[in-house]
């Protein structure tokens, strides 16, 4: 009967986390997907390239913040706790993506609005930088023996479903609205949507548990002690990082850049490229 028990409470604990996890990269995806769109909002008209080149520099600013997140609040984690620590990336990340969602267009605030959807999108990375790890550390401390990578394996997991999702709405409002609306103000809707399920991942998020391997650790590091750290195993970090780094690039080149390549190189309609 307790295994039973505690079976469910590990499934519920994987849930939880995960949605999070699904809603941080969601929001993350989501602007590259509506790159031409927000370019034309938020950045000067005067040509629609340039736009979109600021566009997708603001969405590329998010991975500048990214190591500065994952060092900051990784500390934070280490000292604090991983619940804390999930739950402050979720709160940044959401920040973020609400201040891009309303922020009001270049023509209504002028050079304002790019600062503000700048300063959104560095948030955003901020707290991305961080997040993957700290949930793939809390699935790996709350496992099973002999079931690491299936734990760990789930924060990948809601990483694709988060991509599909967005698209899949994408898709809908396409079907919905004509490709005026959705420049004018459909772009909107899949930002304010993530916004909108902010509240019931924070319910859930506070209800996460500690894990064991946190709470019978009887010394947390420094900021300090994690840099020394970092520089006594920097070649091992620099490898990692250059993996990383080769399969994030090819994430995103095939993920979020397809449909403003679909659009502006192949001039097919958004529908079909987010298809």
């Amino acid at each position: 009967m307790n295994d039973g028990k505690d079976r469910q409470a590990k499934v519920r604990a994987v849930i939880r986390v995960a949605s999070g996890n699904f809603l941080e990269m969601y929001d993350f995806m989501v602007f590259g997907y509506y790159a031409a769109a927000i370019g034309r909002t938020f950045f000067p008209k005067s040509s629609e390239f340039a736009s979109l080149m600021y566009s997708l520099a603001t969405f590329g600013a998010g991975f500048l913040m990214r190591p500065l997140g994952a060092l900051v609040l990784g500390a934070y984690i280490d000292r604090k706790g991983r619940r804390r620590g999930l739950i402050l990336t979720l709160a940044l990340m959401s920040a973020g993506t609400l201040s891009i969602a309303c922020v009001p267009g270049y023509e209504s605030i002028g050079l304002a609005a790019p600062l503000l959807v700048v300063a959104g999108r560095l948030l955003q990375g901020f707290s991305a930088g961080v997040e993957l790890g700290g949930v793939s550390v809390y699935l790996s401390e709350i496992a099973t023996p002999g079931h690491k990578g299936f734990y760990v394996s789930w924060q990948s997991g809601s990483q694709q479903c988060a991509v599909v999702f967005a698209a899949l709405l994408g898709v809908a409002l396409n079907s919905r609205f004509s490709p005026q609306q959705m420049a004018a103000f459909g772009w909107r809707i899949p930002m304010l949507a993530g916004c909108a399920i902010i509240p019931f991942l924070f319910f859930i998020r506070r209800s996460l548990a500690e894990t064991e391997d946190f709470r019978s650790r009887t010394h947390h590091p420094a900021a300090r002690e994690i840099l020394r750290s970092i520089g006594a195993n920097w070649r091992l970090i620099l490898i990692g990082t250059m993996l990383v780094t080769m399969t994030t690039v090819c994430f995103y080149l095939i993920t979020a850049y397809t449909p403003t390549f679909g659009t502006k190189v192949l001039h097919l309609g958004d529908r079909q490229t987010l298809v």
